[in-house]
């Protein structure tokens, strides 16, 4: 049986989450999440912080894919602007490793692990924990960041099953 691990990263300027899963026959398994803490400094020291964390995550936990979130564009452009920054250092740590990059619209997530692409923040949390097996308490950006694994591991599952080739662009 094939084993795959997948990171996934929701971007932040100030809190980078990740979460790590490994699946195997369709069943998932949480391996790790955190979120990086990148509060302290200038920007690019912040940046820097994101991609030193995401690259001792990546050395530490072998992923093969990497799923991100894409950045959501309100009405705040500026926030968009910092937030693309940090999802442009979650880009170039997955290149610099080499890996294959899969990108998931928040509606996507929550379409994918909810069944509704306008379902709330808790019920996304709740069913990671769910198909997760987790008890324990953690940070939005942390669970946030596995959706974003369990939304890649469910496509990847849906493409290799339909027969589609999979490949270093997911997106």
């Amino acid at each position: 049986m094939t084993v795959t691990r997948i990171l996934g990263i929701d971007p932040g300027s100030r809190y980078t989450g990740y979460g790590v899963i490994e699946v195997a026959g369709g069943k998932s398994r949480h391996l790790v999440c955190g979120r990086i803490n990148a509060t302290v400094g200038e920007m690019p020291e912040r940046l820097l912080k994101i991609m030193q964390g995401l690259g001792e995550i990546i050395a530490e936990y072998q992923p093969q894919e990497v799923a991100l979130e894409e950045v959501f564009v309100n009405k705040n452009v500026s926030s968009a602007l910092v937030l693309g920054q940090a999802r442009g250092v979650a880009i170039v740590a997955a290149a610099q490793a080499g890996l294959p990059l899969a990108e998931y619209a928040a509606t996507q997530v929550k379409l994918a692990l909810v069944g509704n692409g306008r379902a709330e923040k808790l019920q996304v949390q709740h069913m990671v924990k769910v198909l997760l097996n987790l008890r324990e308490t953690m940070a939005a950006d942390a669970s946030d960041a596995l959706a974003v694994a369990l939304t890649h591991a469910h496509v990847r599952s849906t493409k290799m099953r339909s027969g589609l080739t999979l490949n270093k662009a997911w997106g």
